[in-house]
């Protein structure tokens, strides 16, 4: 344990990570099981864990405002989808061999206990991974704020952001060939250069409040592990 750099981590997934990029799977269990290994790693040598991760795969508020749904409404349906992949990985998780507990911003006391910050704190003080679902329980906001405002909360040392690529780039690497990875770069570069990384908001509550971010790979076996004990892995988004 002296060997962490980060002690306490809030771990942001997009809901696409779990089907893998396949749009005809909403969760891929393959992918699901491996990050719960990657979890298990992390938590065997003593890092406090929170999670939180989107509902893209299931469903995205902001998309459906086209098809003549109410924004709001949409919004609240894509929280609750954020609570169905948030159960899938609490249970991923304890098939590991991990405690949990699934907390959700929107009451649903038959699966998830509501958000208490000095609760959660607690559970993660006892070793438990604490999931946290139903985004912000507000409309309009993104996951991303979600988990910038749970980090926040709970005094994490850092946000990491598991993505399907390795870092920031200076364009999207997936489309661009001649895109340059980051290994550091501060919060108004990336502003001002308008890095794709984190959505305004969620940007500016880690800035405001000094929490660094971390966008890396998070299919890549032992990336999870390598970051929590200070190795150079992905980009490093602070303030310095």
């Amino acid at each position: 344990m002296s060997q962490l750099k980060y002690k306490r981590i809030l771990l942001k997934l997009s809901g696409e990570a779990l089907n893998g990029g396949n749009k005809e799977k909403i969760i891929d269990f393959d992918i699901l099981n491996q990050y719960a290994r990657e979890i298990k790693t992390i938590k065997d040598v003593g890092v406090e864990i929170a999670i939180v991760i989107g509902g893209g795969n299931i469903f995205r508020g902001a998309e459906i405002e086209k098809s003549g749904i109410d924004r709001a409404q949409g919004d609240y349906m894509g929280m609750l989808a954020t609570v169905i992949n948030g159960m899938a990985v609490q249970s991923s998780l304890e098939k590991q061999g991990m405690f949990t507990r699934m907390m959700s911003a929107i009451n649903m006391e038959a699966v998830a206990e509501p958000v208490i910050r000095r609760r959660a704190i607690r559970h993660l003080e006892k070793g438990r991974v604490v999931v946290f679902g139903a985004g912000t329980g507000n409309p309009y906001f993104t996951t991303d704020t979600a988990g910038s405002l749970r980090a926040i909360e709970i005094n994490a040392d850092v946000v990491l952001k598991g993505t399907r690529v390795d870092g920031v780039y200076t364009a999207d690497p997936e489309k661009d060939p001649t895109a340059t990875k980051y290994d550091r770069v501060t919060f108004d570069d990336a502003l001002t250069q308008k890095l794709k990384i984190m959505d305004t908001a969620a940007f500016a509550l880690c800035r405001e409040n000094n929490l660094p971010i971390i966008v890396f790979d998070m299919n890549k076996p032992g990336n999870l592990l390598k970051l929590v004990m200070g190795e150079n892995v992905g980009t490093l988004v602070c303030n310095e």
